[in-house]
């Protein structure tokens, strides 16, 4: 009876891992990905984050949290909602692998230096890096899209935005709307 187990076990992980580096498989979940999140990982849609280059952990955690209901996003959760850990392990590994393009033009000097200062005041580099670029569970931020940041950063400051450590709402309650707008733009123009 246990042997019975033992294989039946490892017949289902055989299966389950065949399943994830099946390369049929995995081209069709990233042609669904790529309609609003780019080809590329560089979303074309500027409410849509662009995955191109976040950290593996940041982007396996939020689909894990689309797919458990935690983070709302209709589109999102009917996505994810069959998806295994395996399969979104090997789409966290895709989207790491790939290189952000930054969204926005370059600012000017003054313009960077006045979101530079910002971005250390309100310690976003504590978390998010010295350079923005996120690190573990934790987004990368420069280069992605400015209308995206917007939305998650006042959705934060809104408490409506899903924050599983509640850092994020914590650190948007002191955000002003100018803040926002500085920080958008000087994210998105960030390499």
């Amino acid at each position: 009876m246990l042997r019975a187990v033992v294989v039946l076990g490892l017949v289902g992980a055989t299966t389950l891992c065949a399943r994830a580096t099946d390369p049929e498989a995995l081209r069709k979940k990233l042609e669904a990905c790529a309609v609003c999140h780019g080809a590329d990982g560089n979303s074309p849609v500027p409410e849509v984050p662009s995955l191109a280059g976040q950290p593996k952990q940041f982007i396996t955690t939020q689909l894990v949290m689309f797919r458990e209901g935690r983070r709302l996003n209709p589109p999102m959760a009917a996505l994810t909602a069959d998806m295994s850990n395996a399969e979104i392990n090997e789409l966290g590994g895709h989207f790491a692998g790939l290189t952000m393009r930054p969204t926005a033009a370059a600012q000017s000097d003054e313009q960077q230096k006045a979101g530079r200062a910002r971005a250390e005041q309100l310690n976003c580099v504590q978390c998010h890096g010295p350079a923005l670029k996120g690190q573990q569970h934790i987004p990368r931020l420069a280069g992605q899209q400015a209308a995206y940041l917007r939305i998650q950063l006042l959705g934060f400051k809104e408490q409506t935005r899903f924050d599983m450590d509640g850092n994020m709402t914590s650190a948007a309650q002191a955000l002003t709307p100018q803040d926002i707008e500085l920080l958008a733009a000087y994210l998105a123009a960030l390499p």
